[in-house]
């Protein structure tokens, strides 16, 4: 394995560094870099280097390709429409029109809600007008002034019942009588002056009772317009705008069958299909990476090695295929979960490189150091 080997060229090193430093009595030495030098036990390990986020994508359908919009090595931003088929155009309009219905509901509902909040200021000016016009009237006052009222008709109504009875006794003689006419003319008298007393009543009664009914009834319209106001913040179409949330999504699933986006911001990888292509749904069709950041995963630490390694542990990277390139690590997850190799347990490790090169690429064999400090 050629970690082992790498272990063993260290401790080969170490004893010829040993035996010429014993040896060479009075002869100056060179002085062997530290930060080079394997110790016998550090963990070495084999690892592939991987981008912070990184996808192959593909169709959900069969279809011929229509366009490709991007080339390998283009920058996209998350949602960019990268690749889409000659049938994508139905889906799209019916995005369209789920968009546009439910961009409707919420114009109408803000609007709604800004007619409610109008009417409902209005019901306030006029509940305060009301309440002014109450507070103003002398309500004691105009109480007493009823209660005098209704004792004047009272009085009124015994004098009409007395007029009517001295009418009765005349009323079978003849009309020119003198008698009958003036018992005649005192009873119609008292009849005008118990109605005149009525109406003088009822006026009184309403400087107090229509005005209160104003104030009550204008009360009653500023709650009114308050409650429809305040369920209007809940959404008075919550479910109609649910519904059509729910179209808008699944006419988007539609859509994606059809037309690959980018997942997040980052650079095209690759690109394996072209225009007029028959693609099926396990066809690659686009690679996406974003290498803002670089992780290597490990295939090789033994249960052996894995006992002395935790995260946060410092690590050197070195890639085969640049071995004059060292970069520094640090472990940011060991697996719980192991695979069996031969007669091997072996751990994932996974490490966040620190800092980046632009020769690095996805997938790149490199070697990795755990620095035990043993």
């Amino acid at each position: 394995m050629k970690k082992n080997n790498l272990k063993l060229i260290a401790l080969t090193t170490l004893l010829l560094l040993t035996l010429s430093a014993c040896g060479g009595q009075g002869t100056a030495t060179a002085e062997t870099p530290v930060d080079n030098v394997i110790a016998s036990s550090d963990v070495i390990a084999e690892g592939r280097l991987e981008p912070v986020h990184a996808t192959n994508l593909n169709f959900q359908a069969r279809g011929v390709v229509e366009e490709v919009f991007v080339q390998a090595g283009d920058t996209v931003s998350e949602g960019d429409v990268l690749v889409r088929l000659t049938n994508a155009g139905g889906a799209e309009a019916q995005v369209l029109i789920a968009q546009n219905a439910y961009d409707e509901l919420l114009r109408n509902e803000s609007g709604n809600r800004a007619k409610l909040w109008e009417v409902y200021m209005n019901a306030q000016i006029i509940r305060a007008e009301a309440e002014k016009e109450w507070e103003g009237v002398d309500v004691t006052a105009v109480e007493d002034r009823i209660t005098e009222l209704e004792g004047d008709i009272e009085d009124l109504k015994d004098e009409l019942k007395t007029a009517q009875e001295d009418f009765d006794k005349y009323k079978d003689l003849d009309k020119d009588n003198t008698k009958r006419k003036t018992a005649e003319d005192d009873l119609e008298a008292a009849q005008e002056d118990l109605s005149a007393k009525i109406r003088e009543l009822e006026d009184e009664a309403r400087t107090r009772d229509e005005v209160k009914a104003a104030y009550d009834a204008a009360l009653a319209a500023e709650a009114e317009a308050k409650y429809q106001y305040e369920i209007s913040l809940d959404g008075p179409n919550a479910d109609q705008l649910a519904l059509a949330k729910a179209n808008l999504d699944a006419a988007k699933d539609a859509l994606s069958t059809y037309v690959i986006t980018a997942p997040f911001s980052g650079v095209i990888a690759d690109v394996n299909v072209k225009p007029g292509e028959q693609v099926t749904a396990d066809v690659r069709a686009v690679s996406v990476v974003d290498s803002s950041e670089w992780y290597v995963e490990t295939t090789d630490v033994t249960e052996l090695e894995v006992v002395n390694l935790s995260v946060g542990q410092a690590v050197t990277i070195r890639p085969d295929a640049k071995p004059d390139l060292e970069l520094n690590g640090t472990i940011t997850e060991i697996s719980n979960a192991f695979t069996q190799q031969g007669g091997d347990i072996l751990y994932s490790v996974r490490i966040r490189v620190d800092g980046s090169d632009p020769s690095l690429k996805w997938g790149m064999t490199v070697e990795t150091v755990f620095r035990t400090g043993e």
